[in-house]
């Protein structure tokens, strides 16, 4: 007897919005990952090149290095909270798709939707081209012909069109040298991951440790090359102005949208400003709940790898922090000769880490944080492409995406349509030039499905209080409403003070409700075809 599936195992979990396409007959998951797996793909999917960049952003925003850590200590407690809040969803409802699940069960299919089609449209795909195309920069420390102004074929550059609070456009469109790098990567690992789960859990465990060992050299490293007027500057004057001459009273400048007026805002808005920085560079944790229906042992080991992985990354990023402050003058100017006189604030190109192992390793600094650059993009894009096709498959269970997507191969037990059809649009972001602007109008979005998906804890505690919970929420309901409350002060800051990325992301999510309409007429049609009505 073929095992059933876990939507046959519990029908009641899927919502009556499509035609049924799972038989007794049809391939399933394998369970292949263990705890070292899961929490190789939590860890693997957050360290991209984020942690090695926006530091110069927030250090220009904040002005203080003290809250430049705190900022960070912002981004570990909500990451963190989230986590830990996620682990009773995850082991609750072990299954493919992990976050639209939670969703769709807790609020909705509309609500599962259209997290899905948003995940679909830019946040993961989009995700996996900008991590690509950062791996093709970084590549060109070492070939310098791979690079984004070596063109291949040059399509046409698209002028920037301001619309309200955005601007649209500003982008070239075509192959580049460093745009095809990050093709090539995203089809080999794709291909990589077509072939079981084994193999790409293997892939991802042997990149996600090779990238935890070189932030933890890279911390040694600035910890034992420190420079002392840069402690002075940092952790004297420049860390006690933070509680001293009235720290918390000053006032802080802070753009409105893009070419806007100056405001001056307290020291809560200004570092929920820069959570557009942090917050997002510690995200993609919850891709490990994506692949549920492969972890051996779920109910135990989602929760473990989550708390685990955001811990182990979190202290990491914040050590990180410590250690560009202990090398680097925050402060500094953006037309200075010498790396101290730019500071972390105007690092070359933002590179701050790559500044960082300059000062300390002279000339071989900068190839030797390309390196670890590389290994992590190339890990991270691979965890990325493994976790989203199976949001793709289990909305296509639900009759809410291309049937074919909902089909596993019966040799590998992969979604293999589903990951090819992730390849397909994530190589056309290469080419459209417009991940990074699209990236930039979700991050409100995914904010706002958090909070959505931390809100379905308390309502699935109301509507199914005596559901089977093996693991519950740590501090509940005390932590959750905490992340939600801090969440919901960001998002609302962000629209005030950061439109161009909140409306545009919005209007996106927005976009998936007629579309929704379409998928859930088309597939109860099919359904009742199926049934003979």
């Amino acid at each position: 007897m073929i095992p059933t599936t876990s939507q046959e195992a519990d029908p009641s979990a899927a919502p009556q919005t499509g035609h049924t396409v799972v038989t007794s007959t049809q391939p399933r998951f394998v369970q292949g990952m263990g705890l070292f797996s899961a929490t190789a793909i939590v860890m693997g999917s957050m360290i991209g090149s984020g942690i090695f960049i926006v530091p110069a952003e927030m250090s220009r925003v904040l002005g203080s290095p003290a809250l430049l850590i705190a900022a960070w200590l912002v981004t570990a407690a909500m990451t963190l909270i989230g986590a830990l809040s996620y682990g009773e969803l995850a082991a609750m409802m072990p299954k493919a798709g992990g976050q639209y699940v939670y969703l769709r069960e807790s609020l909705g299919p509309l609500s599962g939707f259209l997290y899905g089609w948003t995940l679909f449209m830019v946040i993961q795909t989009g995700t996996i081209a900008a991590v690509g195309v950062a791996f093709g920069k970084f590549l060109g420390v070492f070939f310098p012909s791979v690079s984004a102004s070596h063109w291949i074929w040059h399509i046409g550059h698209v002028p920037a069109w301001p619309v309200g609070p955005m601007v649209l456009g500003n982008m070239d469109i075509g192959l580049n040298t460093a745009n095809l790098a990050a093709i090539v990567v995203i089809t080999l690992l794709t291909a990589t991951n077509t072939r079981g789960i084994k193999l790409g859990s293997a892939v991802q465990n042997v990149f996600t440790s090779a990238k935890v060992l070189a932030l933890v050299a890279m911390v040694a490293v600035g910890f034992v090359a420190k420079n002392a007027a840069a402690v002075a500057a940092n952790f004297g004057a420049g860390w006690h102005a933070f509680f001293a001459n009235s720290g918390w009273h000053t006032w802080h400048q802070v753009q409105v949208g893009v070419g806007g007026p100056i405001q001056f805002v307290g020291i809560f808005t200004v570092v929920a400003v820069v959570q557009v920085g942090s917050l997002f560079s510690s995200d993609a944790w919850n891709n490990v709940t994506f692949t549920a229906g492969e972890i051996r042992n779920p109910r135990r080991n989602l929760p473990l790898s989550l708390a685990l992985g955001t811990g182990v990354v979190l202290l990491l990023y914040v050590a990180c922090n410590f250690v560009f402050l202990s090398v680097l003058p925050m402060v500094g100017t953006e037309d200075a000769a010498t790396l101290a006189g730019r500071g972390i604030q105007f690092a070359s190109q933002d590179r701050v880490a790559t500044a960082v192992m300059q000062a300390a390793f002279g000339g071989i600094g900068e190839k030797l944080m390309a390196g670890a650059i590389l290994v992590s993009t190339f890990g991270c894009v691979n965890g990325m492409l493994l976790a989203g096709a199976r949001v793709y498959y289990a909305m296509s269970q639900d009759g809410l995406f291309f049937k074919s997507a909902g089909r596993l191969n019966p040799k590998s037990k992969t979604p293999v349509t589903s990951l090819w059809m992730q390849w397909a649009w994530a190589c056309l972001l290469c080419l459209s030039g417009s991940y990074g602007q699209l990236l930039d109008y979700v991050i409100f979005a995914v904010l706002v499905f958090y909070v959505l998906t931390i809100f379905g804890l308390f309502v699935l505690r109301f509507k199914r209080p005596d559901a089977e919970r093996p693991y519950r929420a740590i501090g509940y309901p005390v932590l959750p409403a905490v992340y939600i409350v801090m969440a919901v002060w960001i998002c609302g800051v962000l629209l005030r003070y950061k439109p161009q990325y909140t409306w545009p992301g919005l209007l996106l999510v927005l976009l998936g409700v007629p579309v929704y309409a379409v998928w859930r007429r088309q597939g109860l049609e099919i359904r009742e075809q199926g049934t003979g009505e």
